[in-house]
């Protein structure tokens, strides 16, 4: 049986579903790479919400996606991006996400790092104001026994007057933190609001005040993630990381070949696409624990096309995708995101994620996919 699919200029085209997901081995835990998903969070579809009000999360499915991560030995990484941090999901939200992420993983067992940012503040605000709003969250993270990944704000970004702001301020936090943290380097294409970080639009000259940063306090960085987009960057970046220091690819465009790594080191991950990539991606990192690189690469590089698909320009809006995605899973019951965002893409790019993720096998349960599929297209007005 057949799916009638919509294309772009509102023609249409057949796509035979396939009849079973991908088979895959028993899961286990990862050894030879540190591998965080950043998960998104489960709207309550009942909530009498508007765009503009505070975000109803459905906590009961929003949990039990992150039990579904650690169970194949991914660690999640907790109210970042992907989680609409600062797409619908405010610091109040953001903070109870974390307390409850948090103890969840401490009762399993499971790996979470979680964001910190400055979103609690809503209007122009000095660097006072926002270092004490790095703070707030920073002890947030903290006190719920979580590792804190220090985010890129975007009030940070509005008031530096240049790097020297940016290494006074991190330079603050790093002293302070009790643990060793990840910094998130996080580009425009994610977030137009972060342009200029580092305190210039020159992507070399920042590149060198991030790398002051993480020299000036080698002891409180765990690792850093960057997300640039940038392969050739990122391997620069990372072969000069001070011994002791991990990347962490965010990369959702060539993490193949940057965890894959090469003869001078690799990429460890923190990735979106490993929300609906999960039980594949670790599958493809316990090979590569075995040592086969050849082997890894044939598991994970045919995920790349889906991921250029669903990152693609506006690229902040991937997480549309994304939840759509888990919807037709079946990790949720429903297609609706904090905020409305399941607006956010066209039919036509719905279509080619279902199409890219069935030939994957990502869906466990293939028949209850396509059937969503159908009642998603027919309620669009695609005849099926």
């Amino acid at each position: 049986m057949t799916i009638r699919l919509p294309e772009p200029g509102g023609t249409t085209r057949e796509y035979r579903p396939r009849a079973e997901p991908l088979a895959l081995s028993a899961s286990g835990p990862l050894t030879s790479r540190t591998v965080f998903s950043a998960a998104h969070v489960v709207a309550d579809p009942y909530a009498d919400t508007t765009p503009d009000s505070p975000a109803a999360v459905d906590w009961d499915a929003t949990l039990a996606f992150r039990r579904h991560l650690w169970s194949h030995g991914l660690g999640v990484a907790e109210a970042m991006d992907t989680a609409q941090r600062g797409m619908g999901l405010d610091w109040a939200g953001a903070a109870e996400l974390i307390r409850r992420s948090a103890a969840e993983a401490h009762s399993v067992g499971g790996r979470i790092a979680c964001g910190v940012g400055t979103d609690q503040l809503t209007g122009p605000a000095g660097l006072p104001e926002i270092r004490a709003a790095y703070e707030e969250q920073l002890a947030a993270v903290e006190e719920s026994g979580a590792q804190a990944v220090l985010m890129a704000s975007r009030a940070l970004a509005a008031a530096a007057s240049g790097p020297e702001d940016y290494l006074d301020l991190y330079g603050h936090l790093l002293r302070q933190a009790g643990e060793p943290v990840i910094l998130h380097w996080l580009g425009p294409m994610f977030d137009p609001a972060l342009h200029g970080y580092w305190g210039t639009a020159d992507l070399d000259a920042a590149t060198e005040t991030f790398l002051d940063v993480i020299a000036a306090h080698p002891d409180k960085v765990d690792g850093i993630k960057v997300s640039l987009l940038d392969a050739r960057r990122e391997v620069e970046l990372r072969r000069r990381l001070p011994e002791g220091v991990r990347c962490y690819t965010g990369d959702d465009f060539h993490y193949p070949e940057l965890i894959a790594g090469d003869e001078q080191g690799f990429s460890h991950a923190l990735l979106g696409i490993f929300d609906p990539l999960g039980p594949l991606a670790a599958e493809a990192v316990r090979i590569l624990d075995t040592g086969d690189a050849e082997a890894f690469r044939k598991t994970l590089d045919p995920t790349v096309a889906l991921s250029r698909h669903l990152f693609e320009p506006p690229t902040r809006f991937y997480k549309t995708g994304v939840v759509f995605l888990a919807w037709l899973a079946g990790h949720q019951d429903h297609f609706t995101m904090v905020g409305g965002l399941q607006s956010a893409r066209s039919l036509p790019h719905l279509a080619r994620a279902y199409e890219l993720a069935d030939g994957l096998g990502l869906f466990p349960d293939p028949a209850r996919a396509e059937s969503r599929m159908r009642a998603l297209l027919t309620v669009q007005g695609v005849p099926q």
